[in-house]
């Protein structure tokens, strides 16, 4: 049994449409102040009991800001529930309540209707649930926000007036591009799946091997990554990685492609070749590359868009096994070492709950627990009081960092990682196709600064509407996400302005909207850092910064074997017609003695061909 607090899936691995990303701000900050308060649990404590409160706070994520920058088209009015207005101001603040309520919240000046349909839900009755929903000649329904994909419904005057207007989908025929509105955004606010952890796949990682090994994959459906970008000298650029790419790149002269398969050849097998690095692993791996007589150009390209790290974050070793990782995973689902799923990483929590919802796992969301319950004598936690005051009895507890108070975690230090989300109107490299997903690597400008992740996700992968595309920026925090991210988001892309005529030209890719926050890593968290945890309760990390997930697989096969220490980690699932339960066995028993008895009577020349009953029943 799961129980989770939020209204969904998979705490900080989940994904929204952009409602429910501006719902998941609202609920943040309702559920952030305060939870509500159940039955006094310390009632239920017996003599030979103590209690392990837990936290009534989430505070994974910090630093909340949302800025809109695309027009709103006064003439159609449209607002979704929770809609932000146009350059709306955010507030940054080390309260991660304030900093939620700044960055949601219109001033007093600002006419914009902020009531979420689920709050409209609950306070309108039912008969009156329609009307209560119209919002500027657009009806949307609890059941249509959460089930259809068309979330608002035209009235007639509404698609009169859109006739006049060139729809996104049709941008294609039109010599001009259409751009971009507030509005469509918020009509097609299904069509966005929002994550709030940037990651991929590995083809040969850790991860994948799950899928494919527990028939998980079925859940899901994936895309190659088609481009490794960098960014060099103030310009977007596609990398060559593999064989084909190198040769048929025009970036490199020919002596700079031998020089770069010759060295890419040789870290595929570093190891068998230890004299040709164990003098340098001591020193970076950017260091190492200079040694190694590539040309500046190469040493980039390989340094920060296949070993994907920066000058001081990795020594020579790390560096070559990155690389040779890289290499590995090429080719095996195209051109790239990456996959992502339709729909968005939280699609992947997801196909998971299913499989086990399927052999019998219970989830219960909106369900939060007050309390561990610990024998005194044996140490062990023994059961929880939930938010009803039920006590729940179990022998194995895991519980996940966030829910842990601050006296449990009074001695843990946490990372942060900073994340922005965009939405633009093309793409950061410019191509013939418009359906292409990048990953892109910009450098910190200042020795001690991370580098910073750019995933770039076109309409075909599910996660945007036609006509945009969802970024993902990623790093390491070491301020605030918006003082980390904003100086690579400006020299990306150009805010949209209402001063551009529509016949200027612009260089860089226009920004619509943008969300910066700060998530909590536990990653590297140790279960000693924590006071006083029994030896039967098990703590699971929130997502780390890494790019791909193999820390998350071997965290779940760790905790799987300290439980169930004689048992195969997710093994394949039998055949459906393979499965009998306690009833289907009892049914089979049955109407197979029905058989024998109706043959023994009707037939008694055929009874002997069928042998005893009891010896076919058996």
């Amino acid at each position: 049994m799961q129980m989770l607090r939020r209204s969904y899936y998979g705490g900080n691995w989940a994904s929204f449409s952009f409602s429910g990303i501006l719902s998941w701000l609202k609920e943040y900050q309702e559920n952030s102040d305060i939870v509500n308060e159940g039955p006094a649990w310390q009632e239920q404590i017996l003599e030979n009991e103590e209690a392990i409160a837990l936290s009534r706070k989430d505070k994974t994520i910090q630093h909340v800001e949302v800025f809109c920058y695309a027009s709103q088209d006064l003439h159609e009015e449209v607002e979704e529930a929770g809609a932000l207005q146009k350059n709306h101001a955010s507030v940054i603040s080390e309260n991660p309540t304030e900093a939620v309520h700044s960055a949601y919240l219109p001033s007093e000046d600002e006419s914009l209707c902020i009531a979420s349909c689920e709050m409209l839900t609950e306070q309108t009755p039912s008969s009156d649930l329609e009307t209560a929903l119209e919002i500027s000649n657009v009806k949307v329904t609890g059941e249509t926000e959460k089930h259809d994909d068309k979330t608002c419904m035209k009235s007639a005057s509404e698609e009169e007036t859109s006739k006049n207007v060139p729809t996104t989908e049709g941008t294609a025929l039109q010599p001009k591009k259409t751009r971009i509105t507030y509005s469509q955004i918020i009509k097609e606010g299904r069509r966005f799946n929002i994550d709030l952890v940037s990651k991929l796949l590995y083809s040969r990682g850790l991860l994948i091997d799950l899928l494919i090994k527990s028939n998980v994959s079925r859940y899901a459906e994936f895309k190659n990554i088609t481009r490794i970008l960098a960014f060099r000298e103030g310009r977007v650029e596609q990398v060559p990685c593999s064989r084909a790419d190198v040769f048929n790149s025009k970036q490199l002269t020919m002596v700079e492609k031998r020089m770069l398969m010759k060295f890419l050849t040789f870290c595929m097998e570093y190891e068998k070749h230890p004299d040709e690095y164990k003098a340098y692993e001591e020193i970076t791996f950017s260091e190492y590359l200079k040694t190694q007589k590539l040309t500046p150009n190469l040493q980039y390209f390989v340094l920060h868009s296949i070993a994907m790290t920066s000058e001081t974050a990795s020594n020579t070793i790390d560096g070559l096994k990155a690389t040779k990782n890289f290499l590995h995973c090429l080719g095996r689902y195209g051109n790239t070492p990456f996959l992502f799923p339709l729909y968005g990483q939280g699609e992947l929590p997801q196909c998971f709950c299913r499989m086990c919802a399927v052999f019998g796992g219970i989830y219960c969301l909106r369900h939060s627990v007050q309390c561990l319950v610990v024998d005194k004598e044996s140490r062990k936690c023994k059961a929880i009081i939930d938010q009803f005051g039920q006590r729940i009895i179990s022998k194995h507890f895991l519980v996940e960092d966030s829910y842990f108070s601050e006296n449990t975690c009074s001695h843990v230090q946490y990372r942060q990682i900073s994340r922005s989300v965009l939405i633009t109107d093309r793409s950061v490299l410019k191509t013939d196709s418009d359906q292409q997903i990048s990953i892109l690597t910009v450098p910190g400008e200042e020795p001690g600064t991370f580098a910073v992740r750019v995933i770039e996700l076109c309409s075909s992968t599910m996660t945007c509407m036609k006509g945009t595309y969802l970024v993902h920026l990623t790093c390491t925090s070491s301020k605030t996400a918006r003082e980390d991210l904003e100086p690579v988001v400006q020299k990306l892309f150009t805010p949209y302005t209402e001063t551009e005529t529509e016949n200027e030209e612009v260089e860089k890719p226009r920004l619509l909207w943008a969300l910066y926050f700060n998530m909590r890593d536990s990653s590297d968290v140790s279960r000693n850092s924590y006071n006083d945890l029994p030896s039967n309760v098990y703590v699971c990390s929130g997502p780390d910064s890494g790019l791909g997930n193999d820390n998350a697989v071997k965290q779940a096969e760790t905790l799987f074997q300290l439980i169930c220490p004689n048992e195969d980690f997710c093994p394949p699932p039998p055949n459906p017609e393979d499965i009998i339960t306690d009833g289907d066995s009892l049914q089979s028993e049955a109407s197979e003695a029905s058989v024998i008895l109706e043959a023994n009577s009707e037939t008694p020349k055929e009874s002997a061909s069928l042998g005893n009953p009891e010896e076919a029943s058996q």
